[in-house]
């Protein structure tokens, strides 16, 4: 199906959400395709405004390019609020790279894909996220000097989903303070869905902080890697299970997008919302919908951002304690957030996007 210009009409969706749409203002988006590696990629810069676009590079098999091109856009978008909030001189953007890793992930690619970021002249800076690891980096590295999240062999910082899960835990001693005036998870049940990169490490903040951690992953080997360590752990079927979960006090998504959705969030029977997932709200009005069942929510972007703080730090010359201060930070910012939306009346995912569009705004307006 085209519409009068012969273009295919999911595509004039894209630019209609990109040019017209609230979720578009971005500054540019760029379609990569090398056909001798199999690379097609995209990379959208959100804004500038406040230094050069930071954002990792997703890898993973989308059902169309169009589904590709829109998550692109809308993890951009989520990277400039993130940076922003975190207190960065980075703006936002974001790339995907279309295709199952685990099939077509060569060196060749990779290094396509690098020459493709260098490009851009340092106006984006790329980093690992779901489908690349830091093996991955090293290779874009050799093709682009912008790049972090490298092997410290190779002069980066490693894995930063080390800080990202330092950050949500923060976030949830936060919303712990906000709900029940003590910041401590012990004695608190917390479902996570998502044991992998981030995940994991989340579970041992927890557990050495003394809550009751239940658990459930798509790949049974993550789950055996936790419980083959923490027999005490339980597992959920699977994320329907987990989040109808009676006594749950928390639930954290920490795998893909959406998990907070119309079929979600009427059924969870958890208190807050804290999780490493980007872009848990499937849509805009979801956050009321939580507010309204009075589930407190800690805005995505404000609580995973640990690993944005780290490979930030590494084009200044990396240090892992100044890095874990920052992320340290993530509690303060959780709980003035918290009180923002007290004081405006609003759930907490507006009042956290008031406050990094006011960063955003005043750095354009310099």
């Amino acid at each position: 199906m085209t519409d009068v210009t012969g273009a295919p009409v999911a595509t004039v969706d894209v630019l209609n959400t990109l040019f017209h749409s609230e979720q578009g203002g971005h500054e540019q988006v760029v379609l990569c395709q090398d056909r001798a590696s199999g690379l097609k990629a995209v990379i959208a810069l959100h804004s500038t405004a406040l230094g050069p676009a930071l954002g990792g590079t997703r890898f993973y098999p989308y059902a169309s390019e169009q589904d590709a091109v829109a998550d692109a856009l809308n993890l951009a978008r989520g990277m400039s609020y993130k940076n922003a909030l975190a207190g960065l001189d980075h703006g936002g953007g974001k790339a995907v790279i279309i295709g199952d890793p685990e099939l077509i992930k060569t060196d060749e690619l990779l290094l396509a894909y690098g020459r493709f970021v260098a490009s851009l002249g340092g106006r984006y800076v790329t980093a690992c996220d779901v489908g690349t690891y830091v093996a991955d980096m090293d290779v874009v590295a050799r093709e682009c000097r912008w790049t972090t999240g490298r092997s410290p062999e190779n002069g980066g910082a490693g894995d930063s989903s080390v800080l990202t899960a330092f950050g949500v835990f923060q976030g949830m001693r936060a919303s712990a303070q906000h709900l029940w005036g003590d910041p401590s998870l012990r004695g608190r049940k917390v479902g996570i869905a998502g044991v992998g990169k981030v995940g994991h490490h989340l579970v041992e903040h927890l557990l050495q902080d003394g809550a009751s951690v239940v658990i459930t992953d798509v790949r049974d080997e993550s789950v055996l890697r936790i419980t083959d360590r923490h027999p005490e752990v339980t597992v959920a079927a699977d994320t329907d299970a987990l989040i109808r979960a009676e006594g749950l006090d928390v639930y954290a998504p920490c795998a893909l997008g959406g998990a907070l959705n119309d079929d979600s969030v009427p059924v969870l029977t958890a208190k807050v919302v804290c999780g490493a997932a980007n872009n848990q709200l499937s849509h805009p009005g979801v956050e009321k919908d939580l507010a309204d069942r009075g589930i407190l929510y800690a805005p995505d972007y404000v609580v995973n951002a640990g690993g944005v703080i780290q490979v930030a730090d590494e084009l200044h010359g990396f240090d892992f304690e100044r890095c874990r201060a920052k992320a340290a930070k993530i509690f303060d910012t959780t709980l003035s957030i918290f009180a923002r939306a007290k004081d405006d009346g609003i759930p907490p995912a507006a009042a956290a996007d008031r406050i990094a569009e006011q960063r955003i705004s005043e750095a354009r307006a310099r």
